[in-house]
């Protein structure tokens, strides 16, 4: 079973992005917009899907993804918290029409509504709910994480504040874990996709060594994407910091808790992933059709392919199937309850 564990809607149809155009521009003028109003047909997700997503999946040959809203989208700036909950209820809901129309190949992990600034408590406790709804009645198994919802600015407190533990205590609760991953950067000295989402990653992690979060959340599950960012790279600078502060060791501080997805687009790279992070902590994963779309000129093989990368790296056969698979199954636990496969 080969389970990518970072996949997005990122071929959606167009009336997702006019109705959120539409949410956008009528708050404002103080008005709302219905989610009523959106309208899109299974034939429209069909053809979305089995043209993108589901194409390369079968192509690359891998079984299942865990499928979220396109995070970039999230976009958690805009409004107030009542638009950042219409706004996940509405993408939320079409991923679980996905996992409907192909309920072999996809399964849902959820946006939450979380807002920046003093909106953010209030959204928290929003978030808690939206995941008890997506999990309970959609079937979802995860969700995602934004450690900046002003997007591209860092106004919110760390992830390890205890504005978040409403939300951890209802991840614990379904026993669900989250992706950290940030959404659009606004600010721009920081591009997006190359140096936001990598940021990120990076900033959160650092934000988990120098916490108690893991104290007083044993069980929390944590998956930083990416290949978490510049953290393999820098592991002997992280290991010096905890030891110069007194610290536990790296390892045991965040290792039974915090996960890194191989969506590296470079041999070398998740070569040092591989090295640097035990295979344990490793999940197969590609973000295909996001943020990096085009052919490697070195390898004839697009940069999402993941997959082909991994196949040619070195691996006990039980690391490869650990990473490939058996991990996710242990992360996203309730994907255990769930008949997946071809």
């Amino acid at each position: 079973m080969i389970i990518d564990c970072h996949g997005h809607f990122t071929t959606a149809p167009q009336a997702l992005g006019a109705w959120r155009e539409r949410q956008i521009r009528a708050f404002g003028e103080g008005v709302r917009v219905s989610p009523d109003e959106l309208e899109i047909s299974d034939g429209e997700i069909r053809a979305a899907i089995e043209n993108g997503q589901l194409r390369l999946q079968t192509e690359r040959g891998t079984d299942l993804s865990v499928f979220s809203p396109g995070a970039g989208k999230m976009a958690h700036h805009y409004g107030d918290e009542r638009t950042s909950l219409d706004w996940s209820r509405v993408a939320n809901d079409l991923i679980a029409r996905v996992c409907g129309l192909f309920p072999d190949r996809f399964v849902g992990a959820c946006q939450l509504p979380q807002s920046p600034g003093n909106a953010l408590e209030a959204s928290i406790r929003n978030s808690a709910a939206e995941l008890e709804r997506c999990v309970e009645e959609l079937g979802f198994v995860g969700c995602l994480l934004n450690p900046d919802p002003s997007d591209g600015f860092y106004q919110a407190p760390p992830l390890t504040d205890k504005v978040y533990y409403p939300l951890y205590e209802k991840m614990v609760e379904l026993d669900v874990p989250a992706m950290i991953h940030v959404a659009m950067s606004r600010n721009d000295a920081l591009q997006g996709t190359c140096a936001h989402y990598l940021a990120g990653d990076t900033a959160a992690f650092m934000q988990l060594c120098t916490s108690d979060l893991f104290k007083d959340f044993p069980e929390l599950r944590l998956v930083i994407p990416h290949g978490g960012g510049a953290v393999p790279y820098h592991w002997g600078r992280y290991r010096g910091f905890m030891q110069d502060k007194g610290l536990p060791p790296l390892e045991e501080a965040v290792l039974d808790n915090v996960f890194f997805d191989t969506c590296v687009y470079h041999r070398r790279g998740l070569e040092l992933l591989l090295d640097v992070i035990p295979a344990k902590n490793v999940l197969f994963a590609s973000e295909m059709i996001g943020a990096v779309r085009g052919v490697d000129p070195e390898t004839g093989r697009n940069f999402d392919d993941v997959k082909f990368l991994l196949d040619g790296i070195d691996m006990t056969g039980e690391d490869r199937d650990a990473v490939y698979g058996g991990n996710a199954l242990r992360v996203f636990s309730r994907l255990k309850s769930r008949r997946v496969g071809k």
